[in-house]
């Protein structure tokens, strides 16, 4: 029988670090077979974005359609007519090709992904040692105006009180821990039946 994947879903608040760990995992780690999960947008697309590569493309009418129908494991609608959500079908997709599906979603979508997949999803928060740290780092970015920057610290302490539903916390005050951390747990439960 062929491998078929499992799901590995991250959440964390902006600026935590997430981002980043995931991209040396997907770059640095082959071995893991780790694929981004494909979302679907009701964006227009940007640039060179091609339908079915970066994401799908779908309108806002056809978005709602599908959530009628329960076609996605989550979706949030940023703001209104622009969604963006996961495709059962789409993971689905993945997972029977072997590929080990990788999230980076808010976290009630990923509570809403690994309720949906249990064992076989793998759900991880990678927390900031401390508000003020966070502070710090989205202040050093230098890319957000000072209110976007508390709007984003008051959203980080709802999202840290997710924490404890997620299977591993990975806290990141050393980059290169939370990545040999992150690497270590990923490692186990791929490595599991």
């Amino acid at each position: 029988m062929a491998h078929t994947g499992k799901l590995i879903i991250f959440s964390a608040p902006s600026g935590s670090g997430k981002s980043t760990i995931i991209g040396y995992l997907l770059k640095e780690h082959p071995e893991l077979r780790l694929s981004f999960s494909i979302s679907a947008t009701s964006r227009a697309p940007r640039g060179t974005e091609r339908d079915g590569v970066e994401y799908f493309f779908l309108t806002p009418d056809d978005f709602r359609r599908r959530i009628a129908r329960g076609d996605f494991l989550e979706y949030e609608e940023v703001y209104p007519g622009r969604f963006y959500g996961t495709l059962r079908s789409q993971v689905d997709r993945q997972l029977a090709e072997g590929q080990n599906v990788v999230f980076d979603v808010d976290v009630v979508g990923g509570c809403n992904i690994k309720s949906h997949y249990g064992p076989r999803a793998l759900s991880v928060f990678i927390q900031p040692p401390s508000i003020d740290e966070l502070r710090r780092r989205l202040e050093g970015r230098g890319t957000d105006a000072p209110d976007v920057i508390e709007s984003r610290l008051a959203k980080a302490a709802y999202e840290l009180s997710f924490a404890p539903r997620f299977d591993r916390v990975v806290v990141n005050d050393d980059l290169e821990r939370a990545q040999a951390e992150t690497l270590d747990i990923l490692t186990q439960f791929l490595a599991q039946q």
